[in-house]
């Protein structure tokens, strides 16, 4: 073998190596991406349902003005959106605001004998563990990503096409999402 033979075969090695690498990261990334799609579903779902839920509340609680303004903002964040970090930031503001709507429902005997209430928060109910589990696919997606782009090699070439590690979707603030929310009349 000639000396040229042997450098040609060393450069295709390399470049064979770097475009395996680089299509790894991108079909990981594409995988959680994927996965994001079964989170979005339900949460246009679930942001479909909270007004209807709202509008049964809001006749009882019309002095909890702030939670409503909330869940209108969180709404509204959600539907303009373009980045899988703001729908989960969006939805964890609308989180925030049902467990508020929920604590005020709690306290009121008539929200929670209403049928149209009981019915909301049955569909929510639903929602929310399909939403559980398909949460639960999405970080294991992100993980086997971020672990993919941190190992070596991977992460020379990760580097070298700046990709970056990606958040889970987590409850944002857990001590503060398992305080009871102080609601007074």
């Amino acid at each position: 073998m000639t000396p040229t033979i042997v450098i040609l075969i060393i450069i295709s090695v390399i470049v064979i190596f770097i475009i395996a690498k680089y299509n790894g990261i991108i079909q990981m990334r594409n995988n959680r991406q994927n996965a994001f799609a079964d989170i979005d579903v339900q949460l246009k779902q679930r942001f479909d349902l909270v007004p209807n839920l709202v509008n049964t509340v809001k006749w009882y609680a019309s002095h909890e003005q702030v939670i409503f303004d909330k869940i209108l903002d969180a709404r509204k964040a959600y539907a303009w959106a373009w980045s899988i970090d703001a729908k989960i930031a969006a939805n964890n503001d609308m989180t925030w605001a049902l467990g508020r709507l929920f604590a005020i429902a709690e306290s009121n005997p008539e929200i929670k004998a209403n049928e149209n209430f009981m019915q909301l928060q049955s569909e929510l109910s639903d929602i929310e563990n399909k939403l559980a589990a398909a949460r639960r696919f999405f970080n294991s997606s992100t993980n086997e990503y971020n672990t993919y782009i941190q190992v070596f090699p991977t992460n020379i070439m990760a580097n070298m096409f700046n990709f970056k590690s990606e958040i889970f979707f987590e409850v944002e603030n857990r001590e503060e999402a398992e305080k009871a929310p102080n609601v007074t009349f």
